[in-house]
């Protein structure tokens, strides 16, 4: 789906592994640790077809803020990971599993440092700034929200939402908006292409929460149902909360911290037996058709098929 920005994405990886690299031969062990061990990149990826969209696209112009994106990207995965204690992610140690929570935690904040370097030495203005610190902002508000709701049986599909906002969609909205900016569109395309980045935030999320329920450690990277483990209700589980004969039952589990691995599993049995699922699934392919509705006209059809794509891979990807 990125055949078109194949070469950009090569040269992407290369600035990324600058950008970790330092005097100190241990952060520069950690940070390369972080970049090899993979990722969709779908975050720089859409800055860098928006750019491609507009008149004024250079790519030695947008390169810096769509590895600032991915960085930001993997220094909240980092701090989600002490948060999570989780001790693997995309199939490699986490940070804090190889090292320790506190070398994560540092590590995570000098890659932030070091994306918000990249950004301000290109001079990119106030509006780029403002929208890489609202970012990182919200994606703290999003996990604060989450923190507050865990092990709580809320049948609140608004709140949820709003979560997955802060969370998801923000993020991918504004790499569609400032690569767009950047790439000179007009203040109405960059617009759509906001509204774009939001739907198909909003749609990977609830995707991503499928797959939570649906698919296996060997295809996410980490174990089914470890939402529910969590105590993190998602749109599924909600419906669930709302429709099944065994609600009761389901909402003791997920309020439980002391929850075993056997409630567990017999939370996901209940909510994979109503249609949570589907609901689910209707959810995130209406949010998909606005994504490509939103589509600003003008884009170059190369550009345009690779965010259709982009959305028909959100749509039916399992892991």
């Amino acid at each position: 789906m990125f055949d078109v920005i194949k070469g950009d994405l090569a040269q992407l990886e290369e600035h990324l592994l600058q950008a970790v690299t330092a005097p100190e031969p241990d952060i520069t062990e950690i940070g390369s640790h972080l970049i090899t061990s993979g990722g969709k990149r779908i975050r720089p990826a859409l800055c860098l077809l928006a750019a491609h969209g507009g008149p004024k696209f250079e790519l030695a112009r947008v390169m810096p803020l769509a590895a600032a994106l991915e960085l930001i990207h993997t220094a909240s995965l980092v701090h989600d990971d002490v948060i999570d204690a989780a001790d693997t992610r995309r199939g490699a140690a986490t940070v804090n599993a190889r090292w320790n929570n506190q070398v994560a935690i540092l590590s995570g904040d000098f890659v932030f440092a070091r994306a918000f370097a990249m950004v301000a030495e290109q001079g990119y203005g106030k509006s780029v700034l403002k929208g890489l610190a609202d970012l990182v902002g919200n994606l703290s508000i999003g996990e604060i929200i989450q923190d507050r709701n865990v092990y709580k049986a809320s049948r609140d599909v608004a709140d949820y939402y709003a979560r997955i906002k802060k969370k998801t969609a923000d993020f991918l909205e504004t790499c569609c908006a400032l690569g767009a900016e950047v790439g000179g569109m007009t203040q109405e395309e960059v617009a759509r292409l906001a509204d774009y980045g939001h739907a198909i935030g909003m749609a990977f999320q609830i995707t991503d929460d499928l797959l939570d329920i649906l698919e296996t450690e060997e295809q996410t990277g980490k174990p089914a149902g470890n939402d529910i483990r969590q105590g993190i209700l998602t749109l599924p589980v909600i419906r669930a909360m709302e429709v099944s004969p065994d609600a009761e039952e389901l909402a003791s589990i997920v309020t439980n911290p002391e929850m075993t691995p056997e409630m567990a599993e017999r939370a996901l049995a209940i909510v994979r037996a109503t249609d949570g699922v589907d609901v689910a699934r209707d959810k995130a392919d209406e949010y998909l058709a606005t994504a490509k509705a939103s589509l600003p006209a003008a884009l170059p059809s190369d550009i345009r098929e690779a965010f259709e794509l982009v959305a028909d891979f959100i749509g039916e990807r399992n892991f």
